[in-house]
């Protein structure tokens, strides 16, 4: 399991945003030697875990359990054959690229050693959104990438440091639970009734999905 490339993005003016300002950072290119990773703070304050990479709407983006975003290589390949056309590293917005991981299979509070340094930990699926569809172009992606429930993982930083292309990937920490991140996404989405087992994985669910997890399971007990 490697890092193929570590991906950064600069603010780019779009019409079909409404962040504020009216740019986007999903443009995410490829990065040359060594870059630093570290937690950006709370949501709606911190930005991206990655140094140079830009989060231009803070409300939605960004922030401790959004600090890194991965998709793997494999699963590029997979959109590739589906869609037709060539998709490079980064062209989903992930700040990583990996080959070998199975991001979608990966557990809720998974811990990944990246370099010598650097830990990450699985917190949550990538929910599209209109930014992400019309960068791409394609009419009834939301739609279509919600189906599929092929996510990549949004990642928080447990261990800060340098990390590069090339690097390797272990996984240091699999939890017992049985919550992935493709489970925990759909429970969110598509299969709400899932909500109630996401549960197992604790507080290494992302902040907002443990909030959504909770007040289901409450509402539920209250129904006569």
């Amino acid at each position: 399991m490697k890092l193929l490339s570590v991906n950064a993005g600069r603010p780019m003016p779009v019409d079909y945003t409404d962040a504020p300002g009216g740019a986007t950072g999903i443009d995410k290119r490829p990065v040359d030697g060594p870059v630093l990773v570290t937690d950006p703070g709370p949501k709606g304050a911190g930005g991206s875990g990655i140094a140079g990479d830009a989060v231009c709407d803070l409300r939605h983006h960004g922030g401790c359990d959004q600090a890194v975003y991965a998709f793997a290589r494999e699963d590029l390949d997979f959109w590739e054959r589906e869609l037709g056309r060539p998709l490079a590293n980064g062209v989903f917005g992930e700040n990583l690229t990996t080959s070998g991981v199975d991001i979608t299979g990966a557990k809720i509070g998974e811990r990944w050693r990246i370099g010598p340094d650097v830990v990450l930990e699985a917190t949550s699926g990538r929910i599209p959104c209109r930014t992400f569809q019309s960068w791409l172009g394609e009419k009834g992606w939301v739609r279509r990438f919600t189906g599929q429930a092929v996510t990549g993982a949004y990642l928080r930083v447990i261990a800060p440091g340098e990390i590069r292309a090339g690097d390797p990937i272990e996984i240091v920490h699999r939890p017992a639970h049985e919550v992935t991140v493709a489970l925990s996404f759909r429970a969110v989405t598509t299969e709400r009734e899932l909500l109630p087992r996401t549960l197992a994985a604790g507080e290494a669910l992302h902040s907002e999905g443990l909030r959504i997890a909770r007040e289901y399971v409450e509402k539920s007990t209250k129904r006569p």
